[in-house]
Formats: structure tokens, sequence, C-alpha cells
């Protein structure tokens, strides 16, 4: 059994501007601002001396340049970080680039639908949740079976990470989240041929030190 177990660390990118702003970014391609490097490298520096055996991220910016950043302390010299675009945040269509509020004047019952974590419900463009359940199973446990008996990081975005800890916690997709999203956090899993589950969630004690920016972490997916 030993050696079907895919251990798995999910990692979520650093913070971007946009999540400071409360904007929706989806597939919009936004870097990492300038506490988002800093978190990322924290995240190396607590790795360091971690072995990884391979390191995967979405192939937007936010998430790449954070497992770049791991995969400096983490992985063998000759090893590169691979990209899976089938980690990429929820697509949100109509409203990647808008805040919260911009949502809730513009598009009222649509911001209902949303905030309410209906299953059918998808943005004009964009993704339903039941879309990215689906989505997150099947590359997360096609990623685990090709590692298994082997320990791998994957980097990838709030939306996706919410995602998986509903699947290893048999959650509904319309249940309230309770748990945190944290930017650069450390969620710790085990993959088998039945599944995911969960081993520790938004391990942030390695973004304790003083941070260069006074920005707030913010913790929700998007």
């Amino acid at each position: 059994m030993p050696d079907q177990i895919t251990r798995i660390l999910a990692i979520r990118h650093g913070q971007t501007a946009w999540n400071v702003d409360t904007r929706i970014q989806g597939h919009t391609d936004i870097g990492l601002n300038e506490q988002g490097q800093w978190q990322a490298q924290q995240a190396a520096q607590a790795l360091q001396g971690e072995t990884l055996d391979a390191i995967y991220s979405s192939d937007l910016q936010r998430a790449l340049h954070t497992a770049q950043a791991i995969a400096r302390t983490t992985l063998p010299t000759h090893e590169t970080v691979r990209i899976h675009t089938g980690l990429r945040e929820r697509g949100f269509g109509l409203f990647e680039g808008k805040t919260w509020a911009e949502i809730e004047t513009h598009w009222p019952e649509e911001s209902r639908r949303w905030r309410q974590r209906d299953p059918q419900f998808a943005p004009e463009g964009g993704e339903t949740l039941l879309q990215l359940r689906e989505r997150v199973h099947a590359t997360f446990s096609a990623i685990a079976s090709q590692h298994q008996g082997q320990h791998i990081a994957i980097v990838t975005h709030g939306g996706v990470l919410d995602m998986l800890y509903r699947l290893a916690t048999s959650q509904e997709l319309y249940a309230p989240r309770t748990w945190e999203l944290a930017n650069a956090g450390f969620n710790r899993l085990l993959w088998t041929p039945e599944g995911f589950s969960l081993i520790g969630w938004a391990d942030v004690g390695h973004l304790d030190n003083p941070s260069p920016s006074t920005d707030a972490p913010i913790t929700q997916p998007k």
C-alpha cells in the first residue's frame, strides 16, 4: 500500500495586486506583487532540505513564479517545474478584472448565485463549480497517479485548492467555506487510487516573520 500513496504538498501562489483589490483574476495572467514575491521566497526557504520528486504548476505567472522559487531550493539541478494548464484558476469569464463590489452592482442576480455557490452557475464565458470540480479531480488524480510512492508539490490557485479540500473531505459544492486559502500556505494531502485524504491545511508558520509590505494577506480564492 505505501507504494500506491502519493504525498502532495499543495500551495497557493503568492499575493498579487488584484488579491489586495478584491479583483477577480480567473485565467487573467497577473504577476506577484512585492508581498507575493516575499511569500514565495519564504515558502522556498521553509522547504529547503525537503525532498520533492517533482513540482507542478499552473501556467499562470503568479503560480509559476511561486513554483520556480520553491524549485530552486527543493529540486535537483536537472529538474524543472512541470506546467499543467489543468491547474489554472476557475475561469470567471465576464467577472475577470472586476472587483466584488462592481460585480454586485452591475450583475446583482449573477452575484447572488455566485456568492451562494450555485453549482450550476457560471459567469458568461466562465466555469461552473461542477465543471471546476471535474477538472480539479481529473488533473490532480492524473498527476498523482504518475508519482505513486513519491512526494510532489503542486502550486495552484485558491479556487482550485478550495475544490481539492472539498474532494478530500467530502464537502458539498454549496457548503459555506470555513477553511483558509492562504497565499503561499502549505496544504498536505495523500492520494491513493481510492481518492484524496487530508493531512494538514493552511500552514503559514513560515510567513510569521515581518514582511516588506504593509498589504494584508488575502485568503479569498480568486
